[in-house]
């Protein structure tokens, strides 16, 4: 829609004689991309967004600050539609007026994924971590494991006297946290250091790691790291094809084996990145990709890559296939399309707290995809 349509809308809007679906559609029109901050927005703001950036457009001027947002110029910015608290743009072309949605069938809709994982440990007892009571659950030679008011798990190492290093040394046992389809975690290690778990992803990792030369940890799925700085200890995160080596920085890894490559995403401090073949020093907003053994860095969408653990999905310019998987894999349901979307990238956000319905719709909305929801299967139709 070109400026002057949007604000042929306003004019009708402004003199009384629109109806109350053109009024809706035209505050919704009026949201533009932004790559630093793309909010849900509450009624009341979305009423304060229409009335700032609808007398900008009327005096010529670019549109007027509301706290919380940030816009572009007008006349240059990507357009957006708005609905269920999410944003979305297909890259090519928006209907304004977008099919009817046909998301079938709320009574089956699907809701996002749960604080859950197993904890397996290293005598092969499993815990699942949403059935176990607050406060200590086990306990290991060296280390006692807790499961924290605010539903995370914390393990705390034993004092330990001199004539007991060697067997800590000896029994550094391995835990394992799993979380399957539809489940995601956080687990605090000993040395201080936090990783998020992604559903479908298992972390394995020494119950403590005191008196061992490196910090190393096995992923397979996807993790965000915040790891405890210690310059003696390096710690190293193992996937199947590569490892990652730092000191003490934030970093995400995502190591899906449904995906074409893993991908490491550094947001603060450096790490070492690398494969059988080379390796690769990342810096604060740089990744890392390897994929068919090749080992390449780029500039991250480092706001996309952890958006998964602030709560959203954020997508640029993201092909389709890698939104569906994204999203079977947080929602636990198996996604059948019939393989006509190659060429087709999606932009924008929506929060990953609702249920699958409203994800959906945000995606309808492009004009270019429906989908039905059947029991635990969605099927794009179109």
């Amino acid at each position: 829609m070109e400026k002057k349509d949007i604000k042929k809308v306003l004019d009708k809007v402004s003199a009384g004689t629109a109806t109350p679906a053109e009024e809706q559609t035209a505050k919704y029109w009026l949201h533009y991309f932004s790559k630093d901050n793309i909010p849900v927005l509450s009624e009341d703001e979305l009423n304060q967004e229409t009335e700032a950036i609808y007398k900008s457009l009327m005096e010529q001027k670019a549109p007027a600050k509301v706290k919380r947002l940030w816009y572009p110029a007008v006349a240059a910015a990507c357009l957006l539609v708005v609905i269920g608290g999410g944003l979305f743009y297909y890259n090519q072309q928006i209907s304004p007026e977008p099919k009817a949605s046909i998301v079938a069938n709320t009574i089956n809709d699907v809701a996002p994924a749960q604080n859950t994982a197993t904890l397996t440990l290293a005598n092969g007892k499993k815990i699942i971590l949403s059935d176990a009571p607050t406060g200590l659950i086990a306990e290991q030679t060296n280390v006692s494991i807790f499961k924290t008011a605010d539903g995370k798990l914390a393990y705390k190492a034993k004092p330990l006297k001199d004539d007991e290093q060697k067997t800590a040394i000896e029994n550094s046992e391995l835990n394992s946290i799993t979380t399957a389809r539809g489940q995601q975690y956080q687990v605090a290690l000993p040395d201080g250091s936090k990783i998020w778990l992604n559903a479908a992803s298992t972390l394995t990792f020494p119950a403590t790691f005191t008196s061992l030369k490196q910090r190393k940890v096995e992923l397979v799925g996807e993790a965000y790291f915040e790891v405890a700085k210690d310059k003696i200890h390096p710690f190293i995160v193992k996937t199947d094809k590569q490892e990652v080596e730092v000191l003490g920085t934030h970093f995400n890894v995502n190591s899906y084996s449904d995906e074409d490559a893993t991908r490491t995403t550094l947001l603060e401090g450096s790490v070492k990145v690398s494969n059988h073949n080379e390796h690769k020093i990342l810096q604060p907003g740089q990744e890392s990709l390897l994929a068919k053994n090749n080992l390449s860095v780029r500039k991250a969408d480092t706001e996309g890559a952890v958006a998964w653990k602030n709560g959203d999905f954020i997508f640029n310019n993201e092909d389709f296939g890698s939104i569906l998987r994204q999203v079977a894999r947080w929602y636990n349901v198996e996604i059948v399309d019939n393989g006509n979307h190659k060429n087709l990238h999606l932009s924008g956000t929506v929060s990953r707290s609702k249920n699958i319905s409203v994800v959906l719709k945000a995606l309808e909305v492009t004009g270019k995809v429906k989908f039905k929801i059947d029991g635990n299967r969605v099927i794009v139709t179109e």
